[in-house]
């Protein structure tokens, strides 16, 4: 039998009664997109894999788009659910997933990279599976027995604050956020700290686990969803849980900033003003543009506490990314141009697309001058640079002139697909940092690596062609 498909952009054939399919991925795609195809894959895993308890997926794809394409199919496969049939069910559900290489590298994975590929699928699956959780089950305290759970299984104590201490401790960024829910606000750290290690790398995430807006409260159609607003953190957990399985050479903290954003007697009201870690004054004039308060605590922690040398904060941070840089590419905002074109060549060679805001404080950060205090916590003119200038404020509180590495990395709209989660940012976080792994695939994805120069050409095709079997 002669088969043929024509991808346009993709094409698929069911065989044998549905019993199989076999599908075709774009034969090119443009240099803003990743050479996996990696959100095509993950479309036609759900659209044409048969039913049934025990199904096998082969990818056909060259060596270079291996780690995009498992991070791809894991995407394909949620895990939480409600449904009162799936806690019925019986029999688990298992998927097999070969890959057939082709191209000038076609030797088979060993052991080292199949174990990459599986960790870095469960960390998107548990980062997906944190941000699915509705705020009922997915508070700050089942988000600390989260972070706790990764801390046992890879032998590291968390350091919390909680509560009243932030408060104590200055952090009035995350305190003032998170004071008015029944579970209270947290800072949270996971540290790997090998010997050897030449750098001090920080990852600080966004968890919101429900944000209601405050008192500036958000509408009946826009809040639903909102349990996704800890993204951030839930990606740099999962990241850093597949990270540190791999072995990692330099030092790595996950830094987590906890709160529900939520209406009662001691909700921090617009106009109140608040003293964050840095030291300066915020006045409230949004209480719907908490994400940055909380981080700005999170980021000078890093610096003061941790001294970090290269610190990343990601966000569900404004829902002007999706105007700027739609709904598959993360919006990056850096204090480094290197690291700026890093992220997204990480983008492109994980499959979490990435691409660039405008990095102009001078321009910029004016948008929150306040008469009261040192600063507003949201813009005068909505209209102007909306996502840049949310991380501007981020950025403000390590100060412009801070001789470190800052990356705001803000993943509103990629962070889920539909109703479903996408566990977006720990393929990215993965191979953004894969320089420092100890593991062969982590250097061979990362922009840093010392094979950049090699694979740069490759890296900038704008045609590409593969098989989905």
């Amino acid at each position: 039998m002669e088969l043929a498909l024509n991808p346009n952009p993709t094409d698929s054939c069911p065989l044998y009664l549905n019993h199989a399919a076999v599908a075709a991925l774009p034969s090119r795609v443009s240099r803003h997109n990743s050479p996996s195809s990696a959100h095509f894959l993950s479309r036609l895993v759900r659209s044409c894999l048969p039913g049934g308890n025990n199904r096998c997926i082969v990818m056909v794809c060259e060596r270079s788009d291996v780690f995009a394409s498992s991070c791809a199919i894991a995407r394909a496969f949620p895990i939480f659910s409600r449904r009162s049939t799936s806690s019925r069910r019986a029999e688990k559900k298992h998927v097999t997933v070969e890959f057939v290489i082709v191209g000038q590298d076609s030797s088979s994975l060993d052991v080292a990279e199949l174990e990459c590929l599986s960790n870095a699928a469960d960390g998107v699956r548990l980062t997906a599976r944190i941000v699915d959780t509705p705020c009922n089950e997915m508070n700050t305290d089942h988000f600390l027995d989260e972070i706790k759970a990764v801390g046992t299984e890879l032998g590291i104590t968390p350091v919390i604050i909680r509560g009243e201490e932030l408060k104590q401790r200055g952090f009035g960024g995350i305190y003032g956020v998170g004071k008015a829910a029944e579970h209270p606000p947290a800072l949270a750290v996971l540290s790997h700290t090998p010997d050897g290690a030449t750098q001090t790398i920080a990852w600080v995430g966004k968890g919101i686990v429900y944000d209601t807006g405050g008192l500036s409260i958000k509408g009946k159609t826009t809040m639903p969803g909102m349990k996704r607003d800890c993204g951030g953190a839930a990606a740099i957990l999962g990241a850093f849980r597949a990270t540190i399985k791999q072995g990692f050479k330099d030092n790595l903290h996950a830094v987590f900033c906890l709160a529900e954003n939520s209406v009662g007697p001691t909700a921090t009201r617009p106009d109140d003003i608040h003293t964050l870690y840095s030291g300066k004054t915020v006045e409230i004039n949004n209480t719907d543009a908490e994400g940055r308060l909380v981080l700005a605590d999170g980021v000078v922690y890093a610096s003061k506490d941790l001294s970090a040398d290269i610190i990343l904060d990601m966000a569900t941070l404004t829902g002007a990314q999706g105007i700027s840089t739609g709904k598959y590419h993360a919006a990056v905002m850096t204090n480094s141009e290197q690291w700026e074109v890093a992220c997204v060549r990480a983008g492109r060679s994980s499959g979490d697309l990435a691409h660039p805001l405008v990095y102009c404080p001078e321009l910029h950060f004016s948008e929150f001058t306040s008469a009261m205090a040192d600063m507003k916590n949201s813009v005068a003119d909505r209209e102007n640079a909306q996502s840049s200038c949310a991380g501007l404020f981020i950025g403000s509180h390590l100060g412009f002139d801070w001789p470190g590495v800052w990356v705001h990395i803000d993943i509103a709209s990629p962070v889920h697909a539909g109703e479903r989660a996408t566990g977006f940012g720990v393929a990215l976080l993965m191979a953004l940092f894969g320089q420092a792994s100890d593991d062969s695939m982590l250097n061979q994805v990362s922009p840093l690596g010392a094979a950049t120069n090699v694979s740069e050409d490759q890296m900038e095709r704008d045609c590409k062609r593969r098989r989905l079997v």
